[in-house]
């Protein structure tokens, strides 16, 4: 009896979803059905039904989900323990925009040098986004901006780097006070809807500023090279190089401003958290040294 047949068999019952289950065991729903029908065929008898819209256990199947999930945990339990000396295994982390070129590599590296032995696989996206698939299941953790809210005790957090906000102009700007700036010249405003946008959000609410909106964007490679090109001026965070290449620009520090705070999040508890917790503390050092070394540029 295979233990990879029953964590599916428990998925669908939880999620009363072929497709949730599919989804959350990063397999097809055909393959879902496949194990399903396999374990049937072992225990010899049926353990789920369609009812409507959603799959229900039967009889049968509810009297079995307390054995199995224990079967699944000791499971588990007997991989984390044969694995307790040897860091081997894969981790599916998720990695905003500005960190996979502004940290990423630096981690990696380190990775291969000193744990060889963990396969780490990389998810791009936008902050809510990759907590929403960490949440679901489909990322073991994930490097994002700080949520806006209190992080759920089920949750470990690594802070990495405290982005400081600064106003970004483009070098031929004659205007070098920031607070007259974001006053007066058209505003390209980092997307208020993303987390990381919004430490500018509060910032300007906060001082009772209104600029004057032109353009609202969801990329800061896209804002840094509008206002290169003379089309406003812009807050933003401060974040690790290196930026787009070419470009001219002022950034001018803003006293007082909030900063974004950038960590990695993952669930405690979980069979590979010590893996992950590798992860962290390699990302935390490769962030310390990075930081480190831009103070001395």
């Amino acid at each position: 009896m295979e233990t990879r047949f029953l964590k599916t068999f428990l998925s669908v019952v939880e999620s009363s979803s072929i497709a949730a289950a599919a989804r959350k065991e990063n397999i097809t729903p055909s393959a879902v059905v496949q194990r399903l029908r396999a374990l049937e065929d072992e225990i010899g008898a049926v353990l789920v039904r369609r009812a409507g819209h959603s799959m229900r256990p039967t009889e049968a199947g509810s009297s079995v989900i307390e054995t199995t999930r224990r079967i699944v945990e000791a499971a588990e339990s007997m991989q984390t323990i044969a694995n307790q000396k040897e860091e081997i295994g894969t981790i599916r982390i998720g990695v905003i925009h500005s960190m996979i070129t502004g940290l990423l590599p630096e981690i990696l590296t380190t990775m291969k040098e000193r744990r060889p032995g963990i396969q780490v696989e990389v998810q791009p996206g936008q902050s809510s986004d990759l907590y929403q698939k960490m949440g679901e299941g489909h990322l073991d953790a994930a490097i994002l901006v700080e949520p806006p809210f209190a992080i759920p005790k089920e949750y470990g957090w690594y802070e990495l780097r405290q982005d400081p906000l600064i106003v970004l102009t483009s070098i031929n700007e004659t205007e070098t006070d920031p607070l007259a700036l974001l006053r007066s010249a058209p505003f390209i405003r980092y997307d208020r809807k993303h987390w990381g946008g919004r430490p500018g959000d509060t910032y300007l609410r906060r001082i009772r500023l209104n600029p004057k909106d032109k353009y609202e964007l969801d990329s800061l490679e896209a804002i840094v090279v509008l206002v290169n090109r003379g089309l406003g001026v812009s807050l933003v965070p401060d974040w690790f190089p290196p930026w787009p290449e070419g470009l001219f620009l002022r950034k001018l520090p803003l006293e007082g401003a909030p900063s974004r705070g950038v960590g990695l999040i993952f669930p405690r508890l979980a069979s590979n958290e010590r893996l992950v917790r590798a992860f962290a503390e390699e990302a935390r050092d490769a962030a310390k040294l990075k930081e480190a070394s831009l103070v001395n540029t």
